[in-house]
């Protein structure tokens, strides 16, 4: 039991780990380009940052779904 929570947080710290280094690069690479679609998100209505967000996850979910199959 102790093994399989210890593989479990190790992975939850690596998708973490990884996620950040995602969501660092636009900061890197373009900071005021990444200003600017912040800028533009801030505009957009609720349902259609809804449907982005929507989206994602369920791409999210495929990925995790071929991952594991």
């Amino acid at each position: 039991m102790h093994v399989e929570w210890f593989m479990l947080s190790e992975t939850l710290v690596i998708i973490l780990g990884v996620v950040l280094i995602v969501e660092g690069i636009p900061w890197f690479m373009s900071p005021h380009g990444t200003k600017r679609m912040l800028g533009e998100l801030f505009q957009m209505n609720d349902r259609t940052l809804r449907f982005i967000g929507l989206g994602l996850m369920l791409a999210g979910l495929f990925l995790v779904y071929l991952a594991k199959a």
